[in-house]
């Protein structure tokens, strides 16, 4: 009798354990867990980052790191498109769990979202029309009108409205533009496609995306600077879940230390612009 009250006691110690831990493991990860789904949101067209195959499957940078970090927690990813403006506002109430979907972290996006971590940096650049032979700086579009995919921090640098995380100080080396948003930067280059002031007179974007437009379609675009301001691009999820945050924040880690997200880096962009 005593042998077998120790060994039900020992079971009901184990139990205990095993639902305190799952009890700890926080809302996401539960469900993550239990469904063996992670549920990814990106932007549908943000080529090398992500876009659309020919398999019309998602594809890309972001989407890689993203199989990755799933295959890590032994689950399956499921890639969601939702528009940019309804990812940045936060409250999914679990439609999604995760977004390695290049956004810039900003004081307005902390208050709804939890960033995980700094996964890369890319500098923003300005492009016009290959037919503008005039503009050799931002300070050359006072009063133009300049394109940037909405939502994002070329937006706010446009509106002279960036507050990055890190308390540094962004210069803006222009008065005002006419600010032009765009639902992807697609439509953007398609508008600055038909010629330096028809539609748009620029475009502020970033370099990493921008650069092969221009090498496809050198008669098209040019670049006139290529680091307008730095641009840290992190890791997000739904606010308030520390253990889910904590988890993907270690699964990164582990990337960044085993070179994972540097080979992904070479792979897509053809430099590493990992942030260590």
């Amino acid at each position: 009798m005593a042998l077998k009250w120790k060994l039900g006691a020992a079971a009901a110690v184990l139990m205990t354990v095993a639902f305190g831990s799952a009890a700890n493991a926080g809302p996401t990860l539960d469900r993550v867990t239990k469904t063996g789904t992670m549920v990814q949101v990106m932007d549908q067209s943000y080529p090398p980052f992500s876009f659309l195959n020919d398999k019309n499957e998602m594809d890309g940078f972001d989407a890689e790191v993203a199989k990755e970090v799933a295959k890590r927690l032994g689950v399956t990813l499921k890639i969601e498109t939702p528009a940019w403006e309804v990812i940045t506002a936060g409250n999914w109430k679990g439609r999604w769990d995760i977004c390695i979907c290049s956004m810039t972290p900003s004081k307005q996006r902390g208050e709804v979202l939890d960033f995980v971590t700094i996964y890369y940096n890319t500098p923003g650049a300005l492009v016009v029309s290959a037919d503008d032979k005039t503009t050799t700086s931002m300070k050359d579009l006072n009063g133009k009108k300049v394109g940037a995919q909405s939502g994002t921090p070329y937006e706010e640098y446009l509106n002279k409205a960036m507050h990055p995380e890190d308390g540094s100080v962004v210069k803006y080396p222009f008065e005002a533009v006419t600010v032009t948003p765009f639902a992807s930067e697609d439509l953007a280059f398609q508008d600055l496609a038909l010629g330096g002031g028809k539609r748009l007179d620029g475009i502020v974007g970033n370099l990493i995306t921008i650069q092969p437009r221009i090498t496809q379609t050198p008669d098209k675009f040019r670049i006139v600077d290529a680091n307008l301001f730095a641009d840290p691009n992190a890791i997000a999820v739904d606010k308030g879940d520390p253990e889910w945050k904590a988890k993907v924040a270690s699964v990164i880690d582990d990337m960044r230390k085993d070179g994972t997200l540097s080979k992904i880096s070479m792979k897509w962009i053809g430099a590493d612009i990992i942030a260590k």
